[in-house]
């Protein structure tokens, strides 16, 4: 009989602010990718983008306590996230409600960097522009428009199962990669702050 993990707990932006100013912030861990990451983040958290902590979770578990919060765009990978280090063995997990998107909008504190697109926009543009370029070829070549088709059972897939293959995808361009997020750094910084 296998067990399921219990569901992240969330933490509103404002209490987790107002634990920030009190000076006693949990260990955040930024799920995004280092593209993202560097866009902006909350002052004090670590990049762990998700691909790497799933990797890793079983290293990163010693370096955690059980006063950690998870933060991505919106919450989704956050949540993954939260899977992930959960079935690894770590419990008590929160995840910042609505992620960097309502930190922002709370209008908590966030360290800015190069401005560049969320994943979400760049999947809407790339999605978008096949759907568009293979309408228009499917004028002139039958059968195009099949391409478009494939894409948005794509995205169907990716809004029923919570993934998407194509923002993977995106995901490792050097556009979205920014500076490596290196295990040993991360592991490194983790000890540091101890």
């Amino acid at each position: 009989m296998s067990t399921t993990p219990a569901p992240a707990s969330s933490l509103t932006p404002a209490a987790l602010h107002r634990l920030v100013q009190d000076g006693r912030a949990p260990r955040l861990l930024d799920v995004r990718t280092p593209g993202e990451f560097r866009t902006a983040h909350i002052p004090g958290s670590y990049n762990v983008p998700l691909d790497t902590l799933r990797e890793h979770r079983a290293e990163l578990l010693n370096h955690l306590d059980e006063d950690v919060v998870l933060v991505c765009r919106s919450g989704q990978r956050a949540g993954q996230a939260e899977k992930a280090l959960a079935e690894a063995g770590l419990p008590n997990l929160r995840v910042l409600e609505g992620g960097i998107v309502a930190w922002e909008a709370a209008g908590a504190p966030v360290n800015r960097g190069p401005e560049r697109w969320d994943m979400e926009r760049q999947v809407r543009l790339v999605a978008g522009s096949i759907v568009l370029a293979t309408g228009l070829v499917g004028v002139f070549v039958p059968g195009a428009h099949l391409i478009g088709t494939a894409v948005g059972a794509g995205l169907t897939y990716a809004a029923v199962s919570n993934s998407c293959a194509m923002g993977v995808l995106l995901s490792k361009l050097p556009y979205n990669r920014g500076p490596r997020a290196d295990i040993r750094t991360v592991i490194t910084e983790l000890r540091s702050a101890s």
